[in-house]
């Protein structure tokens, strides 16, 4: 039996000004159809997940969705009510839906346990990016959509975040099309990978498997087109040399062939047409230092609010060093990057520096780009039309178009490029200085697949050394000979490589659990990572029944006080205590939720011993 399509476009275009995004693009999603969308930036990939969301119309084509289908949308910039706490924000959903949000007590208990929150009744306000992003994920759950179209969700997750995504994600039954960069990501995610480009013939190449399967089918299929446009060329060579020595196209065969060359010509032209519009090109520029030590950390510690961000750290650097850093959003990455740059005093411990030491920055809020400046004077601060690269010059307009920038963007304000344009700028800017330490602060943000490629070559060529943070994983472990781990506590852990990070983590909660548990039992069974309850899931199971009793006793108050004959006459005095009372057994219900969900993960566990 052929899979169920559950939504569908067939022939839609859709344009901005007189630049054409997609024209003729037809694609369907099927029932357990897990994608991910890619494509350079430009392509068009936000248009159509909102046209795929019904939230935009496309100016041609037809949108279909099979009936009763719901679905869910997560955009780049989720939008939530600031004054809302992370409960209400969930229960607005129900209310938009005109749900009775009392009678939803198990799915607002199963959803706030899936996003990890520990205070339901933290206000939205006071939430991290990282956080807000999880928030708007678990809201596009809370109805459990047949269809979820995500737009760059890793955006603003740390590692952490974007493996429990990962996790997420793996075990949700239902469709779902993902908007992504991060390449670790959609390896693990994907099970079809599509790429937006005008370069394929519809406008859409379609793959099966994951996407390290997507690179090859690609190649085969950019190959065997490189192939067969070589072959019409070299066809319309021959008939192009047969026109110009003037037959006479007196006979039905001669005009036959006359009408044929000029079919060869009009496919070639569209076959060249087709060609992507390539990378930019990224070469960091090294100074070509000698110094076998660049800059030595010794003992280093600093804290922040009378907090321990980092404690005794030990670094050496020199030449093609490249050191990787994780850890979790505010673990002090980026206030360790500010002390090597010298933009930060440690508390203690010593920094040397290489005598004239060149330190180029890249930060990740771009705070040394003038929004109001033009990408002209953004580009050759000096005023004049050249820019000096590995002392020769270059006109700008050939700089800019280097970065992937027209010349009649060469006016216009920073401020109206997109993200991906300012992080293009900003390392166009970088390539101007000979650098012998480059430290890098999220590069990798907002930049399309074929740039973290460049990206990635260039740093593995780059002859100094690189401290890097980003969040792709593919890039860090590509890039970096040893990765940093902070814990955002004060510890900091040298590893060789991700996959040696990864394997540490994932032995944390039992070593936890086998702390706890004197007999040794969590280590006996085998309990894995993401089986049985985590450290917290734990904590939560030990108080669960105590917080159940207690909610029942507040049932069992709220009935009597409902009860009271002394205002069984008053409208307003009723309406209050059975609007309580219903509160009251909305959240024993929750509790029970929760209750029989984590009973499940401690059942499974034991289970497969």
């Amino acid at each position: 039996m052929p899979p169920i399509t559950l939504l569908s476009c067939e022939s839609i275009e859709k344009s901005y000004g007189v630049n054409p995004l997609f024209t003729g693009l037809s694609l369907g999603l099927c029932e357990g159809d897990h994608v991910g969308l890619i494509g350079p930036n430009g392509s068009g990939k936000s248009s159509l997940l909102k046209i795929l969301a019904g939230l935009d119309e496309p100016d041609g084509g037809i949108r279909t969705i099979r009936r009763q289908v719901r679905i869910g949308y997560v955009p780049q910039d989720p939008v939530f009510d600031e004054g809302h706490s992370v409960e209400e924000a969930l229960l607005q959903v129900f209310r938009d839906e005109g749900m009775d949000p009392h009678e939803q007590g198990g799915r607002m208990a199963k959803t706030l346990g899936l996003g990890g929150f520990a205070r339901t009744d933290q206000p939205v306000s006071s939430l991290s990016g990282g956080w807000r992003k999880r928030l708007a994920i678990v809201r596009a759950l809370l109805l459990e959509p047949d269809v979820l179209l995500l737009d760059e969700p890793t955006n603003h997750l740390d590692v952490e975040g974007i493996l429990w995504l990962e996790a997420l994600l793996r075990d949700e039954p239902h469709a779902y099309i993902v908007i992504s960069h991060d390449r670790k990501f959609l390896e693990s995610v994907a099970g079809h990978v599509w790429e937006l480009n005008r370069c394929y013939p519809g406008g859409l190449f379609q793959a099966m498997g994951r996407y390290s399967d997507f690179l090859e089918q690609r190649e085969a299929f950019l190959q065997a087109q490189a192939d067969y446009q070589g072959a019409v060329a070299n066809r319309v060579r021959r008939e192009v040399e047969w026109l110009r020595r003037g037959p006479k196209a007196r006979t039905t065969k001669a005009k036959a062939r006359i009408n044929s060359a000029g079919r060869l010509i009009e496919e070639l032209q569209e076959l060249e047409s087709r060609k992507a519009q390539g990378p930019a090109a990224i070469e960091f520029t090294a100074s070509g230092r000698k110094s076998k030590q660049l800059l030595t950390v010794t003992g280093v510690s600093k804290s922040l609010g009378g907090r321990p961000i980092l404690t005794d750290v030990e670094m050496q650097l020199g030449p093609g060093e490249r050191i990787g850093l994780l850890g979790a959003n505010g673990s002090g990455k980026t206030t360790l990057l500010k002390l090597l740059a010298g933009t930060l005093d440690p508390d203690s411990g010593t920094i040397i520096r290489a005598d004239r030491l060149r330190v180029v920055t890249f930060e990740q809020h771009r705070e040394s780009l003038d929004q109001q400046a033009t990408l002209r004077r953004a580009l050759a601060p000096s005023g004049v039309e050249t820019v000096m690269y590995q002392d020769r010059p270059i006109h700008l307009v050939s700089w800019a178009k280097r970065f992937l920038f027209r010349a009649e963007q060469l006016d216009i304000p920073v401020s109206r490029l997109s993200g991906g344009e300012q992080a293009r700028l900003l390392i166009a800017r970088l390539m101007l200085q000979p650098a012998d330490l480059l430290i890098l602060d999220e590069p990798t943000n907002d930049l399309d697949i074929p740039t973290l490629d460049v990206l990635e070559d260039s740093l593995m060529e780059f002859a100094g050394a690189i401290v890097l943070v980003t969040h792709d994983r593919w890039l860090l472990d590509r890039v970096s000979t040893r990765l940093l781990a902070l814990s955002g506590d004060g510890h900091a852990e040298w590893f060789a490589d991700y996959a040696q990070w990864e394997t540490a983590e994932a032995r944390k909660p039992t070593e936890e659990r086998t702390h706890k548990n004197p007999e040794g039992k969590a280590a006996t069974t085998g309990i894995s990572k993401r089986k049985g309850l985590s450290y917290k899931e734990q904590k939560e199971w030990d108080q669960i029944e105590g917080k159940i009793l207690k909610a029942e006793e507040a049932v069992v108050a709220c009935q009597a006080a409902a009860d009271d004959p002394a205002i069984a006459s008053s409208a307003g005095a009723l309406q209050e205590r059975y609007t309580a009372l219903h509160s009251a057994q909305a959240d024993v219900e929750r509790l029970y939720a929760r209750w029989a969900e984590l009973e499940e993960k401690r059942s499974q566990a034991f289970g497969s011993v």
